[in-house]
């Protein structure tokens, strides 16, 4: 006699905790130092690349690591097969030096599956926010501190809390443009005082 298991469909807060745990994995692959107000950055994929061979086979089990996660989230292996390649590229690709390296940065098989485990999401599960998949560690914690203070359920608050690294991260370019702009202004000065003497 044959059974016909059904799979238990996962609670909205089940999905959102998955996902999260596959937006850490992700940003520390493919973007731990990140550009602000954008998904582009550097991770250990990247750094991974460096050490060649080996590097670049850890960087594809790491990857595969991302796929066993959307496939817990329920995403169907059909639309885990583009990812699939893209690893298997990555991986032959980085086995080219420097090439390699520089592929790593900008093709980023995690945050791929990451981003296909968002779009199954968005429509199996209705979730439109993506706040806990574009900064996983402060979404964790933020949910934390709003189970204890309604301070935290500011959305104001809860958005300037979400967005620290951006924040950071401008206020370092900023203040790196400055630094220029001064450098540059007294490398002028310089360069005048020698025409002039």
């Amino acid at each position: 006699m044959s059974q016909i298991i059904q799979k238990k469909k996962l609670t909205q807060q089940e999905v959102i905790r998955l996902e999260r745990d596959l937006a850490k994995f992700a940003n520390m692959m493919d973007s731990v130092v990140r550009i602000p107000f954008t998904k582009q950055g550097v991770g250990a994929d990247a750094a991974l690349s460096t050490i060649p061979i080996a590097g670049d086979v850890a960087g594809f089990i790491l990857t595969c690591y991302a796929i066993y996660k959307a496939k817990q989230i329920g995403v169907p292996q059909s639309k885990l097969n583009s990812v699939m390649k893209l690893a298997m590229m990555d991986a032959v690709i980085g086995f080219i030096p420097i090439v390699g390296t520089i592929f790593d940065i900008f093709i980023r098989p995690s945050r791929k599956a990451l981003d296909v485990v968002h779009e199954h999401i968005r429509t199996e599960y209705q979730i439109q926010g993506d706040s806990h998949v574009v900064h996983p560690f402060l979404h964790e914690q933020l949910e934390k501190k709003q189970q204890q203070s309604a301070f935290w359920r500011n959305p104001i608050v809860a958005w300037f809390w979400l967005h620290i690294p951006d924040l950071l991260g401008l206020f370092f370019i900023l203040l790196l443009i400055v630094a220029l702009w001064a450098g540059g202004a007294w490398l002028w000065q310089a360069y005048q005082a020698m025409q002039a003497g």
